[in-house]
């Protein structure tokens, strides 16, 4: 048993992030460390993406849609391999000795997601704790979804501890498949946290891109949405969805966001306007996305936040950073890896988070983000 403790006592931890853009899985190896203040401190010794296959998304792709008992069966084991050779390769890239990580942090890949009643990931524990030879905590949001929470977001206790501004509001706007903002109190006081998801991310965007300009896999550099002219119509139709206007603490996902909503979304634009280009579709769905964001800082964002930080894929959307920019006039808005580190790294990171609060027997969800009952030790063990 000592090798474990010692482990532990080093604080690394290798995040696992599979999200709701099929990508691919973000890994990255963390050493937490707590100063004299109680304060934790990181350092980001490694991270990589490994990019999906067209064969391994297409089968999570079914899997979100509805697989059968065989396939969830074959893909929940696989996708802990495929997370296995991620964790492997991030530990190897950090350059740590494999007794000193304490432990791997694994989301897994979100199937089904029904806030107030349950949640459902992907990526067989078992299969990373025999493949790595270490501890593998997993299951992260079932725990606050039985104590009557959201399950998500779960980050805003990183961007909280980790990530706040001394003596400023800040919002911490992800940007992955689904939106998620957190507003951050100066110092990262806790008890004044808020989270919650904003609505799309670059699922839809991703989506539309495809359905309208079959060759590509989402609109590469922005360059569609750059050259088309948005429908405004459109975007406030979408907006008027219920969604939209429903009080925080609260979350989404491809539930609600999902391929026929692409689809809707193309239809209704071209019926719209019939001579409607694909650039012009999909400057469409990147409107969406923005005017979500600023819509919902306008309706649920009362704090005085004049800075926000940006990350995730959408970051890397030039097209989308400047419409952000432009619906977020008069706050200063940047990319995170301006103040940090590179923003695609930054939720694997998160979740190396909760994993060492885990092992240190530390609640891992914000109240003012899930809408819990009441602080919860988030995730489940497996040892190596």
């Amino acid at each position: 048993m000592t090798a474990p403790r010692e482990a532990e006592r080093s604080g690394v931890v290798v995040g696992l992030m599979s999200g709701t853009s099929l990508d691919g899985i973000t890994a990255a190896a963390v050493r937490f460390t707590d100063d004299e203040r109680g304060r934790t401190r990181l350092e980001l010794l490694a991270w990589l993406t490994r990019s999906y296959s067209t064969e391994q998304r297409a089968r999570l792709t079914h899997a979100l849609t509805g697989a059968s008992p065989a396939e969830y069966c074959r893909i929940g084991f696989d996708l802990g391999g495929w997370l296995a050779d991620a964790a492997i390769a991030c530990i190897a890239e950090a350059g740590v000795p494999r007794g000193e990580i304490a432990a791997v942090a694994s989301h897994g890949q979100t199937i089904w997601h029904e806030p107030g009643h349950s949640t459902w990931q992907l990526g067989e524990s078992a299969v990373i704790a025999e493949r790595t030879g270490v501890d593998v905590v997993h299951d992260f949001r079932v725990r606050d979804v039985a104590a009557a929470g959201q399950g998500a977001p779960l980050v805003p206790i990183a961007d909280a501890l980790l990530f706040a501004a001394e003596g400023s509001w800040r919002a911490l706007q992800n940007i992955g498949g689904i939106g998620n903002v957190t507003v951050v109190p100066p110092d990262g006081d806790l008890r004044a946290v808020r989270a919650f998801d904003t609505g799309p991310g670059v699922a839809v965007i991703d989506a539309v891109t495809r359905l309208v300009e079959p060759s590509l896999p989402y609109d590469v550099d922005g360059a569609l949405a750059s050259r088309g002219t948005p429908d405004e119509r459109v975007v406030a139709e979408l907006l008027a969805a219920p969604y939209f206007a429903a009080e925080p603490p609260k979350s989404t996902g491809r539930e609600l966001f999902s391929a026929s909503y692409a689809e809707s979304l193309v239809a209704r634009s071209r019926a719209l306007r019939r001579d409607a280009s694909s650039a012009d579709v999909v400057a469409t769905a990147t409107l969406l996305t923005a005017r979500s964001i600023a819509d919902a800082y306008t309706r649920f964002l009362p704090e005085p936040v004049g800075d926000v930080l940006l990350s995730g894929g959408g970051a890397r959307n030039p097209a989308l950073v400047a419409t952000i920019e432009r619906e977020l006039a008069g706050r200063r808005v940047r990319r995170f890896e301006e103040e940090f580190f590179d923003g695609e790294a930054k939720e694997a990171v998160a979740f190396a988070f909760l994993g060492w609060l885990h092992l240190r027997g530390r609640p891992g969800n914000v109240i003012g983000a899930t809408g819990a009952r009441g602080p919860r030790i988030l995730g489940k063990r497996t040892p190596a």
